[in-house]
């Protein structure tokens, strides 16, 4: 098992095990926040800047395989993949029919922190690929 084949192992089995490692930014923010919507705004930002990174991890990568359409390919399913993972994980973390009713007002903060957490683990995986190239 290569190292890579081994990341995305232990990423698919504990991806709500790993602590979240926010930003800089999203703490201050939270330091500031006063209000609920504060918060989720917060949330929202990180969630972009995080999706930011991973864009650039991610065209970096198409970047350097440029001369390997076969690999180019299995890369782009590869992400299709993760993408079809990252929402079935936050689907199954919070599978309520009425989702703001279910879980309040925290639902969009408690979403987007958890993409980002699940997409900070597949900027992880991005890297580990492209130092491979």
């Amino acid at each position: 098992m290569t190292l890579l084949q081994g990341t995305v192992a232990v990423l698919a089995i504990v991806p709500c095990l790993l602590p979240a490692q926010d930003s800089p930014q999203y703490r201050a923010c939270t330091k500031t926040a006063q209000a609920q919507y504060d918060l989720n705004a917060c949330a929202a930002d990180e969630a972009k800047r995080v999706d930011a990174e991973l864009n650039r991890v991610y065209r970096e990568l198409l970047a350097k395989t440029t001369d390997d359409p076969a690999a180019l390919e299995k890369i782009k399913k590869f992400q299709r993949a993760w993408i079809a993972y990252r929402d079935a994980c936050i689907e199954a973390t919070y599978p309520a029919e009425d989702k703001r009713a279910e879980y309040g007002s925290m639902y969009p903060m408690e979403v987007d922190l958890l993409g980002a957490k699940l997409t900070r683990q597949q900027i992880v995986v991005l890297k580990e690929l492209s130092q491979e190239r």
